[in-house]
């Protein structure tokens, strides 16, 4: 028979693995309902031009579609490849019965046809947060999203994050007012500073018909970053002594973008740090004016998330405003996404957290011999009747060979039936760990809390 081979990017953990899965998943289910938002879940599949819309997407789209199918409507269909598209179609169809500002959750897997590669999978859980207005959406918003997501990471197993924040009407205002007229285009260049450097980056501009002094002035902001709103002096100074476009309103429609922009980011910086100091945590916001991935589609704040000690594996959850999430406008919302595969991966691969056994039971249940297998498996119903998860064990072997067992599979307690005859007890239950035993009753005995479950224990 022909070996198995694996597919790349398509992880299958262990159940060690998976129990530290759950567990992530879980604390941010628990995180977001907590501060109000609502779990939804949509269909997998979407129209392949749905999907598409008008972006290079569809080189990353899985098709689907019917082995022997007598028409090539299925074929049609794609996998999403984030969560994104599927909550805007979600929000196109019931929009006549949502309340408005809609506040959502989601945490499903995602297909994405790209290069596999360290943390990056072709099948990935994804887990956002989104709160969508109708016609209008208020600023504050942007923050509390912001401090959301900085409470879901910090109930992770994971070192403190860093929050890189920027905002769209502070870059466009700038670039704007040094003469740049595709401000789009010069945010691309900005966004490759760590993949080709400062002299790459300008040369790019240059290349793209930005002068070069509006080239020096954009890389100076890009350097501008600050945990606090003191950046915002920073900028105000790159502003006067920077050559302006001389045109008096293009001067001044500039020169309000930008002051909004400075103004949403100081709020924007001041509310998550204060919010998350509440927490314990110091500085997670962080004012960083070089942050230019997605602002080529949001229009307000925009959010980077990095894993300190671990920033080679870039943003581990970003995010933003935009204008409208379903096209034709008419829905403003703010949201951000976190890649839950590609960080369980990490927590996995440098051994930040583990689960403390593979196995969710607690207690072996020894047999003596198999005709004594049923009075074993009447004591492991009665400790599951108290929601004490148990398994009997698989032969009548020595009961050397069965404590074996149970510490391979990293279950703590092993219950030795009828060990205590001419007592009240219906057996001896012992910690492996130790060596302690104890008469037990299997209607009152339990587990210390810590042993009830696995647990996630630090690596």
């Amino acid at each position: 028979m022909a070996r198995v081979q694996p597919l790349s990017g398509f992880p299958e953990w262990s159940p060690q693995e998976r129990i530290l899965e759950t567990h992530v998943l879980t604390r941010l289910r628990e995180v977001f309902a907590l501060h109000g938002f609502g779990e939804i879940e949509t269909r997998v599949v979407e129209p392949i031009a749905r999907l598409a819309g008008d972006s290079d997407a569809a080189k990353e789209i899985y098709t689907l579609g019917r082995l022997n199918a007598e028409s090539d409507a299925d074929a049609k269909l794609g996998l999403h490849f984030d969560l994104t598209v599927p909550f805007a179609r979600y929000i196109e169809e019931r929009q006549g019965q949502l309340h408005f500002p809609f506040r959502r959750f989601q945490m499903q897997k995602v297909w994405r046809g790209e290069r596999p590669q360290e943390g990056r999978y072709r099948e990935f859980y994804q887990a956002d947060i989104d709160v969508v207005g109708r016609d209008s959406l208020p600023e504050h918003l942007e923050a509390e999203v912001a401090i959301v997501m900085a409470r879901a990471l910090a109930s992770l197993p994971i070192p403190a994050v860093r929050m890189h924040v920027n905002n769209r009407q502070l870059v466009e205002g700038f670039y704007e007012g040094v003469g740049i007229t595709d401000v789009a285009g010069a945010l691309r260049s900005v966004d490759k500073l760590d993949k080709i450097g400062a002299a790459g980056v300008r040369a790019e501009l240059v290349a793209k018909g930005v002068a070069e002094r509006a080239a020096d002035a954009v890389l100076e902001l890009a350097k501008i970053s600050a945990p606090d709103a003191s950046f915002v002096a920073a900028v105000e100074d790159l502003w006067e002594t920077s050559w302006r476009v001389e045109d008096a309103g293009a001067l001044e429609a500039a020169q309000l973008k930008l002051a909004g922009g400075i103004t949403s980011l100081a709020a924007l910086v001041t509310a998550v740090n204060s919010a998350t100091a509440f927490d314990g945590a110091d500085g997670v916001a962080v004012a960083d004016l070089r942050i230019a991935r997605g602002l080529d589609y949001y229009t307000g704040s925009v959010y980077e998330t990095f894993l300190t000690g671990h920033e080679d594996l870039g943003s581990i959850c970003s995010g933003g405003r935009y204008d409208s999430l379903v096209a034709g406008g008419g829905f403003p919302g703010v949201g951000m996404s976190i890649g839950v595969s590609r960080l369980v991966s990490r927590i996995l691969g440098a051994g930040l957290a583990s689960a403390s056994r593979s196995v969710p039971s607690a207690v072996l249940v020894a047999v003596t011999d198999e005709e004594a297998r049923p009075a074993s498996a009447g004591i492991a119903d009665r400790l599951r009747a108290r929601g004490i998860a148990c398994e009997v064990s698989p032969s009548a072997a020595k009961f050397g060979k069965q404590i074996q067992y149970a510490d391979r599979r990293g279950i703590p307690f092993v219950w030795f039936p009828n060990a205590g005859e001419g007592t009240s007890a219906d057996g001896q239950v012992k910690d492996i760990r130790n060596g302690e035993q104890m008469p037990a009753d299997a209607d009152a005995w339990a587990p210390p809390a810590e042993d009830l479950y696995p647990s996630i224990v630090d690596g």
